[in-house]
């Protein structure tokens, strides 16, 4: 009862947190703040807690190992909305997902080889993404009325449903589907909608590059898991990622600075 109690305010707590900081930080960024663990994060915390370390440790490897998964939905999913529209690119970028899924869960690779893999991975899928200059100004239209309610109560129920089936699922399977990006394709689509798909897409480079923060978090929590405990590994793994999104906040403000005070979205083409 106490840990559905935490699920339940903590949860869409984190969810309104992170929403509200990435309208204060400025629109153009709103992809961004989706890439922290404010999901899978809450998803290893309530495991641990019920399920014990090992279990936790195995499926914040599986989660470190899904932003491939997501990497791969970004890319097809920005390229094809600008041909297909944002349905077609939905469902394409779910398909590329679960085949990834697949895929990682049958490929078993030790924790630090896994990660040097991710990061190349999310390397490779930044290259591959169309490329936008999205602005504040642009951006800032792409707030539907009552969406940071909206995130929380997908945030709940999403931690709500993988926690309850996790035991049936396994740790990694667990960990792998951790990460799909219900939040992001939630902004994209509203943007698509909006604006066009560059501010799609923007959108999702929003997201991969807070991707290597969220590499580095489940990298600590799966090492340190069983050696500290909960308390110290994920208050390592906070730090870690907190420090990293900073860095990741400067490239992304700096790319949208080249972009020119006041332009529109430009695509240049995918």
């Amino acid at each position: 009862m106490e840990t559905l109690a935490l699920k339940l305010v903590m949860t869409p707590a984190l969810i309104a947190v992170a929403s509200l900081a990435g309208r204060r930080w400025g629109p153009e960024i709103s992809g961004w703040p989706v890439g922290l663990p404010f999901t899978s994060g809450p998803i290893a915390f309530f495991l641990a807690l019920g399920h014990g370390l090992a279990f936790a440790a195995i499926t914040a490897t599986g989660t470190m190992a899904g932003a491939i998964s997501q990497a791969a939905f970004c890319v097809v999913y920005a390229r094809l909305v600008f041909r297909s529209g944002a349905a077609i690119g939905f469902g394409a970028g779910t398909i590329a997902f679960v085949a990834s899924t697949v895929a990682l869960e049958r490929l078993p690779i030790p924790l630090l080889p896994l990660f040097a893999l991710v990061i190349a991975c999310l390397g490779v899928a930044l290259r591959l993404m169309p490329r936008t200059v999205e602005t504040a100004s642009a951006a800032s239209q792409c707030r539907p009325r009552g969406d940071i309610v909206a995130r929380m109560a997908l945030a709940t129920a999403f931690v709500l449903l993988l926690t309850g089936v996790a035991p049936a699922l396994g740790p990694r399977l667990t960990g792998l589907l951790a990460p799909f990006p219900v939040y992001a394709a939630v902004l994209a689509i509203f943007a698509h909608r909006i604006q066009g798909p560059a501010a799609a897409a923007s959108v999702l480079r929003g997201l991969l590059l807070g991707l290597f923060a969220f590499t580095a978090f489940f990298l600590v929590l799966a090492a340190l898991l069983e050696r500290t405990g909960v308390a110290l590994s994920f208050a390592a793994a906070i730090a870690t990622a907190v420090a990293l999104q900073a860095v990741s906040l400067r490239m992304l403000r700096l790319r949208v600075d080249e972009g020119g005070e006041g332009a529109r979205l430009l695509s240049l083409g995918p």
